[in-house]
């Protein structure tokens, strides 16, 4: 069996060599390579659901859509694909936000070139990898964390038409400040556009309701 795999990362070099060590292996086979969350949901979306990758290998910091949001965004609309993220750093508290948003495991960058192909098998078996040079705290720390509520599937439909315009803009990376300069309101104003679309939305925080708008379609890479 062949194991098809994405590729997400938002430095070239190091997407470049993720995915060299993994066409390495004879049964793995690279069939996307994106910069960034939105990029990876919309190749998602450009191709047929045959030709879909059993693994997403995902940098968790990346610019707009991080490793968190595109890994809530793939549960919400392709369940059966498994996220490996990769970081940088052992002590990188976004491993466990990560975890409780459904990633199926992670690796550190330095290990990849030892580790990547093998965490890769096993997530495509059904099981999971947490780097062993910190896995002993990320599973204590998770089990000491109540898991977040899943969004629901309409939590898009009560919003104003406002705050559907600025969650789009928050999808596009701007700050609160750039947001009050674009719709020409006061930045107090968008913290409370801001704090409604979290509780509407039961987003937990701004990532989680970006990935919501990119998995419901609210915007897309081009939109």
């Amino acid at each position: 069996m062949t194991v098809r795999v994405l590729v997400v990362d938002d430095e070239d070099l190091t997407r470049s060599g993720i995915v060299m060590l993994l066409e390495a292996a004879p049964d793995l086979r690279v069939v996307g390579s994106v910069a960034d969350g939105a990029s990876a949901l919309a190749w998602l979306d450009s191709v047929r659901a045959d030709d879909l990758p059993d693994i997403v290998v995902t940098d968790l910091r990346m610019p707009g859509l991080d490793g968190i949001g595109l890994t809530e965004a793939l549960r919400l609309r392709w369940g059966d694909i498994r996220v490996l993220v990769l970081t940088t750093f052992r002590e990188d508290p976004d491993v466990q936000r990560a975890l409780h948003a459904g990633a199926d495991g992670y690796l550190l960058k330095s290990a990849a070139p030892r580790d990547l192909a093998e965490a890769v098998r096993r997530l495509a078996a059904g099981d999971t990898w947490l780097d062993p040079a910190v896995a002993g705290s990320v599973v204590a720390a998770l089990r000491s964390t109540p898991r977040p509520a899943v969004t629901a599937p309409s939590a898009l439909a009560g919003l104003t038409e406002r705050e559907r315009e600025v969650l789009a803009l928050m999808a596009h990376g701007l700050t609160n400040s750039e947001l009050a300069e674009r719709l020409w309101v006061g930045e107090g104003t968008i913290k409370t556009h801001v704090s409604r679309i979290l509780h509407k939305t039961g987003s937990r925080d701004r990532s989680q309701a970006i990935a919501l708008a990119y998995a419901r379609g609210l915007v897309t890479v081009s939109g």
